[in-house]
Formats: structure tokens, sequence, C-alpha cells
């Protein structure tokens, strides 16, 4: 969420068998094919078991007396709370089974993200929550926002008021005083000064962390792309920052720049895939796609491109406004008007060479739901090609019906 959020149940199953647990496919990820032995410390191995490395950083930095902050959005900006000496995990829910303990005290119609992030919360099974000595929100979604309410019954929140209207003169300057009110706010609470010098050395990391991220994102713009879109998701860390995983992605582009791809039983179709963010552990459709004939070049979701693809000026005079800058930049279905988004898949599009757009929507996501209609004139009308919107939850009860369309989807596409 780095950008990956905490799932639960057989995600972590999930994850490792996508990455070479499982005997590698020919086109396998930089897991090798050297056997149990070799792959062992791969970086697809190491990203396998992200969720237990970062409980085990979590754990060792809580008991040293860092403090834990919890995330739920993109819009948090990381790089104040690195340097107030905390540790950043994003908390955003992936996973079915904590829903029907959410829906207890949530409407049954809502985001099933909101409900799943909820649910770790009722059934107080997740532990980067459980160690959380703060928990950060935005006022993105109403249906977010009415969740923060109930979790800051019990548990020690802050809010940071995003401006909604993306183009207003004032809407920077009354987002420069929100995080300049958070920078106060964890000086006070972690005790601590974030002086400036701190700050852009939480940027430079955090900056390393995307560019990595952003080359391995790029392997994708081949012909014959060295691994899978799933593959690629995860090789990211709930925890951001981390040197280990620095050390691991550097390790997977070499191994991949290196990679022979042999092109077997035709060439997939090549998908864009866009809308919601796939929290760790809910990337069924994404794995519905590629079961079935696709390859999914590039994600402009929130734990796709999307916040990865601009740097923070560490250099500027000021940091908090290049901080700021960077960071209200993200385009969110929740700001209107929302260009940026059709901005940055027109550029995606030219980049990654995608014969089709697929649009997740979880349901009950008005925000996403509503862009659909632009999203679709944008690929068949700009783009000159096929789009396909998928609306669904963390269920697997429609996934035979999502693969029927998506089998028809790529058929439409190869008669072309």
């Amino acid at each position: 969420m780095s950008d990956s959020c905490c799932g639960g149940g057989d995600s972590q199953k999930k994850t490792s068998q996508a990455c070479g647990s499982e005997p590698a496919p020919s086109n396998s990820c930089c897991c090798g094919s050297g056997g149990a032995a070799g792959a062992a410390d791969t970086p697809c191995a190491w990203f396998g078991r992200m969720i237990q490395n970062c409980l085990e950083y979590a754990t060792a930095a809580h008991a040293e007396g860092r403090p834990i902050v919890g995330i739920m959005c993109e819009y948090t900006p990381r790089e104040l709370i690195m340097a107030a000496g905390a540790v950043p995990v994003c908390l955003c829910g992936g996973s079915a089974d904590t829903i029907p303990a959410a829906e207890t005290q949530l409407p049954a119609n809502l985001c099933p993200l909101i409900k799943s992030t909820y649910g770790y919360h009722v059934q107080k099974s997740n532990p980067f929550l459980e160690m959380a000595d703060l928990i950060v929100a935005e006022t993105t979604c109403d249906g977010k926002k009415k969740m923060y309410e109930l979790l800051g019954q019990t548990r020690p929140m802050y809010v940071l008021e995003l401006p909604q209207k993306a183009d207003d003169e004032d809407a920077m300057t009354h987002w420069l005083a929100e995080l300049q009110k958070f920078r106060a706010f964890l000086e006070d609470r972690c005790n601590t000064t974030i002086t400036d010098e701190k700050l852009r050395e939480a940027m430079v990391v955090m900056n390393r962390e995307r560019a990595l991220r952003r080359e391995l994102a790029e392997l994708m713009t081949a012909d014959q792309p060295p691994l899978t879109g799933r593959q690629l998701i995860g090789l990211k860390s709930s925890i951001s920052g981390l040197a280990a995983d620095f050390v691991q992605y550097e390790k997977a582009l070499d191994m991949l720049r290196q990679k022979e791809v042999p092109c077997e039983n035709g060439a997939p179709v090549r998908v864009l895939m866009t809308g919601v963010p796939m929290a760790h552990g809910a990337e069924r459709v994404l794995d519905l796609i590629e079961e079935h004939g696709g390859l999914v070049v590039a994600m402009d979701n929130c734990t796709g491109i999307k916040p990865i693809e601009e740097d923070v000026d560490d250099r500027a005079a000021d940091p908090m406004v290049a901080l700021a800058e960077k960071y209200f930049h993200l385009p969110c279905s929740v700001l209107t008007p929302n260009n940026r988004r059709l901005s940055l898949l027109r550029d995606l599009a030219g980049r990654f060479r995608p014969q089709c757009i697929i649009d997740l929507v979880w349901q009950a996501c008005l925000t996403y739901d509503v862009e659909s209609d632009r999203i679709k004139r944008l690929a068949e009308e700009e783009l000159d090609i096929p789009y396909l919107k998928i609306e669904t939850d963390y269920s697997p009860s429609d996934s035979a019906r999502i693969a029927v369309r998506v089998e028809a989807l790529f058929e439409t596409i190869r008669q072309r």
C-alpha cells in the first residue's frame, strides 16, 4: 500500500503459491527453478513471507519503544511517520473471513475493504492493529469516515481532512496545513522533534523504494514480460522502507533482466487493470484474469502504480510543501473532478500497450462505480480498446461468472 495491506485467512498461502512454492511455470518469476533449496532465498520466497517478515520487524521495533502507526490510505505520508521514529504499517483488510464480524456493527451493503478492515478490529485478530500506538486515516469516502468514528471509540485515531476539489486554488494550502498539524501531533505523540533533516532522510528512503518498484513495473512493458501481474503485485510489503526489502528488489531486478521468456501456447492478452485497491489477500479477480488467458501488464490502483509514479523532491526549499504536493497529486476517485485518473490511464496505455481495460469495482464503492462510465468511454472511444467492468466483493461465489466474462472478452480480442 509498502502499499500492500495486512490480509488474513489464507492470504499468506496465496502469496507464496503465486511466487514459487509450487512447481515454477516456464515464465515463472525471479524464484528460479533449481528446486526448493535453490528457491529458498529468492525475492519471491522473501515476499511470499511478507506478513511474517513485517510482523517480526514490527514486534522488534515495538519492543525497542518505537511507535507502531497504522495507516489506512495512500494519502498518509509515510515520510512524516518515519521521521518521527515510528513504523508505518498498512492496515487495510483483504480477507473475507472478517466480514461477518464487521456486519454485526456495519451495514451489509458496504464496501468489502471497509468491512474486512473493521472486522479485524472486532475480532482483535490483526497483530499489527493490536500493537498500534496510533491509527491515521483520511476523509476519503463516507463509508470509511464513519467506520473511523467507530474505531476511534476504543483506539487512538488521527484523521487527516483531505480537500475534495482537486483543482481549487486553495486546496493545496488546506492540505499543507493539515500535514503541518499532523507533523505537530506526531511530535507530541512520539515525544520527538521532526526536523527537516530527518524528513529529508525519510524522503530519500521512500524515493528509493518507489524507484525500485517502478523499475520492476517497467519490466511489464516488454513484449514478453518476465513475470505476471500477480507476481509483480506480490513484490512489496505492508511496512515501508525496510532495508531487507531493498536488497530483494535489487536481486529481483538483476534476475528478471537476465531472464529469457519463451512464448508458449500463444501470447496472453495484455490487460490494463484499473479501479479499486486490492488489499493483500483480495487479489481474486487478478488471479482469474491471469488464469483465463490474460496478463495484467499494469495496474493504476492504490496497490499498483498510482502511489509510486511520483517522488518527493527531497531537495526542495520547504520539504513540507514538496510532501504535500506529491501526496495530493494521487488521482483518487474521491476527488472531483478526477481528471488525473484519465491522464494516468492514457500514459499507462501508451507505455504498456494493453489490448483491453478491466475496471474492478468493489460493491458499494460509489465513487469508483460512478467513474466507470468515463473509463469506458476513454477505452472504447479514445484508446480504441475493449472495456470490461467487474463489480464484485471478497466472496468467491461469483468467480465462475467472472471467468466466463473474462474469457469472452479475450476471445473477442483474439478475433480482432
